[in-house]
């Protein structure tokens, strides 16, 4: 199993859905260019351990929540304030302009 370290991870990552396959998703950094969309998920993880993330909700208004992340090995935790918020995702990869999380 591969170890992450967590400061690699800092930032606000989006969601390129354009790149995900059937059982991951492709997250980039929020500077890299992507094409127009309706609304896209994005989280930040922030150095504190905590996160904030927005996902489109209806009629394309931003939902936004916060809490939480953690590393458990290649696991990457998001423990939020409400359910909603909350995710475990397995790492494939990471590098500086990409994020690949099983689902």
């Amino acid at each position: 199993m591969t170890q992450y370290r967590e400061e690699s991870l800092h930032g606000r990552w989006v969601h390129a859905h354009e790149e995900d396959t059937d059982d991951e998703m492709v997250f980039r950094p929020a500077s890299h260019p992507l094409p127009p969309s309706r609304g896209r998920t994005w989280f930040e993880l922030r150095p504190d351990a905590s996160f904030i993330e927005s996902t489109p909700g209806p009629v394309d208004a931003p939902v936004r929540g916060s809490g939480q992340w953690s590393l458990d090995g290649a696991q990457l935790v998001l423990q939020g304030d409400d359910s909603q918020s909350s995710h475990t995702w397995q790492i494939a990869s990471a590098d500086a302009d990409r994020l690949v999380l099983r689902q």
